[in-house]
């Protein structure tokens, strides 16, 4: 799914490119203008909102840190719950830990073990989909606890790093919804 054109220019007028960071070389999509636009940001809101409502979902999981911003107040408005799903070593009591690859080395997400529970049917939200790393390890970690994958949504995707193809195992038949692709 591609936002309508009117909501997509909305968005990616709201979207600053900022070249250099955090390293050379790198075109870092910084979403805090939307996120400060009223206008921009319910309609954002609303559009994820279509999706739980569409997606039939009992959960939105917020993925650290962008992600809690953009889920929270989506979990509000679909009246849904919200599970923020954090780095390792994050979240206090007991949780279940999901490894993954980066590029060098590995990294660690987290959630309540007690979050979700069997026959929750969840939406995974996120500001960008790059690698797909951690929304890949999120989709572990959902099913591990026995909830159900009703999707993944993101506010962008950055086609060219081919997160969609790295995701796309651990869907299952999800679907993938971006409302923005550069």
């Amino acid at each position: 799914m591609s936002a309508p054109a009117e909501l997509r220019e909305l968005l990616l007028d709201r979207i600053a490119d900022v070249p250099d960071y955090p390293k050379p070389g790198v075109m870092f999509k910084d979403i805090t203008p939307l996120l400060a636009d009223p206008v921009a940001f319910r309609a954002l809101t609303s559009a994820f909102v279509d999706l739980c409502e569409r997606f039939r979902v009992d959960k939105v999981v917020g993925l650290e840190a962008r992600g809690f911003i953009l889920a929270a107040p989506v979990a509000v408005a679909a009246e849904v719950g919200f599970v923020p799903v954090r780095k390792a070593g994050k979240l206090p009591g007991v949780t279940l830990g999901q490894a993954y690859d980066l590029e060098y080395g590995t990294a660690e997400i987290e959630v309540h073990a007690d979050a979700l529970a069997p026959g929750d049917r969840v939406l995974v939200i996120d500001d960008v989909l790059a690698t797909g790393g951690t929304a890949d390890a999120s989709l572990q970690l959902i099913r591990r606890a026995g909830a159900e994958v009703a999707g993944v949504a993101v506010l962008l995707e950055l086609g060219f790093l081919a997160g969609r193809q790295r995701l796309e195992p651990g869907l299952k038949g999800a679907p993938l919804e971006a409302l923005i692709t550069v």
